[in-house]
């Protein structure tokens, strides 16, 4: 028969509410805010409408900012620029002329880069003729590359037939060191030739990158061609200047 109690070794029946287990709760860290008491009502914090945050935003520049921008020099690019000496008026002055009258003209140029040597020969012979240099007393003499350059001019300057000499060709860089030594070598042979011989030797070989690099340049023979004739005539001045 049912008491109302408790079978012996049992403890009273716990309360239904108090049998819940309490929630776990994470200890605030030290320092911090201690939580409102139970009960207390808080008020919830404003949302903020997407609309009410600026986006930031990029000044325009002033005025004087932009013309100090459109003013900014221009850089010239790295090379040789052509300008005029100083030279005072009571200082004797030898300077040659690119004149073609009674001279004679030796051309050796590379058949390797063949498209490439061909637009700076007819580039070459274009001056000389607009120079006033005769056809017949003018030379081509074929190479097979622009390692061989250095020996044709020197074969060329050593008969004193020619009153100057031209060297033109192509070197297009690869991927080995063999651009190193047959541009390097064109270049100091060639002025080798020149020094050996007295005879102006003008360097008109492309050494560059890339064949587009070399199809800008083309126009080089003529520049090759100027530099030999004004050199001839230079070298004729101080033998005549010598000579007196």
């Amino acid at each position: 028969m049912s008491s109302g109690g408790f079978w012996p070794g049992e403890g009273p029946a716990a309360d239904q509410e108090n049998m819940q287990e309490p929630e776990a709760t994470v200890a605030d860290p030290p320092g911090w805010p201690q939580q409102a008491e139970a009960g207390a009502k808080t008020e919830p914090e404003p949302e903020v409408e997407p609309a009410a945050v600026a986006e930031p935003s990029v000044a325009d520049p002033e005025p004087a900012e932009e013309a100090a921008a459109e003013e900014e020099p221009q850089l010239l690019p790295i090379g040789h620029v052509p300008g005029e000496l100083v030279i005072p008026d009571d200082v004797a002055v030898l300077e040659g002329s690119p004149s073609g009258a009674d001279r004679t003209v030796g051309i050796v140029v590379s058949r390797f880069n063949g498209e490439i040597s061909n637009r700076l020969l007819e580039s070459a012979l274009e001056t000389l003729t607009a120079a006033g240099v005769a056809e017949e007393r003018i030379t081509v003499m074929p190479v097979p590359g622009a390692f061989e350059l250095p020996i044709g001019a020197m074969a060329l300057a050593k008969t004193r037939r020619y009153s100057c000499v031209i060297a033109l060709g192509c070197v297009v860089r690869g991927e080995t060191a063999h651009f190193d030594y047959v541009a390097g070598e064109a270049a100091s042979g060639l002025q080798l030739a020149g020094l050996e011989t007295g005879v102006p030797v003008a360097f008109g070989v492309l050494t560059v990158d890339t064949t587009e690099q070399a199809e800008a340049r083309v126009d080089k023979g003529a520049d090759a061609a100027r530099a030999a004739l004004e050199m001839a005539d230079l070298f004729s001045q101080v033998r005549k200047q010598a000579s007196a």
